[in-house]
């Protein structure tokens, strides 16, 4: 508890100085293979969304099995496997400072990729939430040179939760997961 009393302190440290944000951030958990912290959640998805002055609006955070990201993978993007996070702008109005948007985030996934790289289920997870959201205040990955850029921004927001990303194979990075 001291440790992330620690850590929404630091957090609100940096925080810019912009206006009150209205935004209303909701987290479902419609899962049951990870135990996850809401409070880390709820404040990487405000400080992020502060950074880039979205002040008005809704985020939804849904933390899903792999049958579910699956089912959205398949039916939106036309991709038949599990995925780490899908980002759906809804309503996208940046330059006003509004935003409406949902993040699908898979924590089998999650559980089964940390292992990988030497780090905790919840951080590759929190890790999934930065980049479902990064996605959605205009960064992409989609070559080498913006992924870069995108990756720098994730360790710089887990960085302020206290998490350190491993190194991982950037070849291995849009691999889809097979499930045995």
């Amino acid at each position: 508890m001291e440790k992330m009393r620690k850590i929404k302190d630091k957090m609100k440290n940096n925080m810019s100085h912009h206006k009150k944000s209205s935004i209303l951030i909701e987290i479902l958990d419609e899962q049951e293979y990870l135990v996850v912290n809401l409070d880390k959640i709820r404040l990487i998805c405000e400080k992020i969304l502060d950074d880039f002055t979205i002040q008005n609006g809704k985020l939804g955070v849904i933390l899903v099995d792999n049958d579910t990201i699956q089912q959205y993978n398949r039916d939106f993007l036309q991709h038949d496997y599990p995925t780490d996070v899908i980002s759906f702008p809804i309503v996208d109005r940046r330059r006003e400072g509004y935003l409406e948007a949902e993040i699908l985030v898979c924590t089998q996934i999650a559980l089964d990729r940390a292992g990988e790289f030497g780090w905790l289920p919840e951080d590759e997870l929190l890790l999934y939430i930065v980049h479902g959201i990064l996605h959605l205040v205009g960064f992409g990955d989609t070559t080498p040179e913006i992924r870069t850029v995108m990756q720098q921004k994730e360790r710089e927001y887990l960085a302020q939760l206290g998490i350190t990303v491993p190194k991982w194979n950037l070849d291995d990075w849009e691999e889809p997961i097979n499930e045995n």
